[in-house]
């Protein structure tokens, strides 16, 4: 199994960027999808979800209405698409899927609930 994150950069506060993860080994349809951020000296932070069974999204409180996940089964690839970016979201930003059954229905915004993850990708919003 392989997640591919890729599409970090440098962008000015308020751009946009869109983050992928291509997964290699597993298909969306089974695994789930989150985003996860660290920045420096910080926690890694859980971002976005998407559900595997139907689609569904899932935001923290501080990307909603800038963010949006979304999947392309065909590319078996998950999208973040992020706008309005500001100095805060400077970040390493990492994918990561489980498809195993989960105890509570919130699991998705533990990181130790993941099995499988990316090597991260960095966004740094700078002026």
């Amino acid at each position: 199994v392989q997640l591919q994150a890729s599409g970090g950069g440098l962008v000015q506060p308020g751009g946009s960027l869109r983050l992928s993860c291509a997964a290699s080994g597993i298909t969306l349809d089974y695994y789930g999808i989150g985003w996860f951020r660290q920045a420096p000296g910080k926690e890694r932070e859980w971002v976005s979800f998407i559900s595997s069974s139907d689609g569904r999204p899932y935001y923290t409180n501080s990307v909603k209405g800038r963010f949006t996940i979304s999947r392309d089964f065909a590319k078996n690839t998950v999208y973040l698409l992020m706008n309005s970016l500001n100095l805060e979201d400077t970040a390493v930003y990492y994918c990561a899927a489980d498809g195993s059954s989960h105890a509570y229905g919130s699991w998705y915004k533990d990181k130790d609930e993941y099995h499988y993850w990316g090597q991260g990708t960095q966004v740094t919003v700078s002026s």
